[in-house]
């Protein structure tokens, strides 16, 4: 016989491994101390969302972004993260739904939006939603944080990994 458990029986473990699908440039307006005006403002994102991933034990995070720098995306590929460009708004919405609908198992995704066309899609589907706004909080609730302050000096240390990052970053990155 098979049985399995309804979703809201699953534990906290299956949760936090469970996949994200993000509506990027829509989180980015939500994170104090990321601005979409930034030129890196992706790549940036993407560094929040790979220590999340990380954090998590390798939890598999999808972002879509609307516009963008093309020919970066590969570079911010890895730790758990793939992300896509979308050549405008609307096919960033288009592409995310098309996600939405193709996903297999849809109880086992979540999505991180505040856009309601898309949070619809996300409902009839099955797959649970995350608003931009209170993700942006548990990425910065726990051992994951943006820049300090101004009032507040820290002196920021980063891993060999993460410098080795930033300076392949930089060094493929468009002019």
């Amino acid at each position: 016989e098979n049985f399995r458990l309804p979703e809201t029986f699953l534990s906290i473990r299956d949760r936090r491994t469970m996949p994200l699908l993000v509506d990027g440039h829509n989180l980015i307006g939500q994170v104090p101390g990321l601005s979409l005006a930034d030129a890196d403002d992706e790549a940036q994102l993407v560094l929040l969302l790979r220590r999340y991933s990380t954090a998590k034990r390798g939890r598999q995070v999808i972002v879509v972004f609307d516009r963008g720098v093309y020919g970066h995306p590969q570079q911010l590929n890895g730790y758990g993260i793939t992300c896509y460009f979308a050549r405008s708004p609307q096919d960033a919405d288009a592409e995310l739904i098309k996600r939405l609908r193709a996903i297999q198992r849809p109880r086992e995704w979540t999505l991180v939006t505040s856009d309601q066309a898309i949070v619809r899609v996300a409902a009839e589907r099955g797959v649970r939603v995350i608003g931009a706004h209170e993700f942006a909080r548990q990425l910065q609730a726990g051992p994951i944080r943006t820049a300090a302050a101004p009032e507040e000096k820290r002196d920021v240390r980063l891993s060999d990994v993460e410098v080795e990052e930033w300076l392949e970053f930089f060094r493929k990155r468009p002019k």
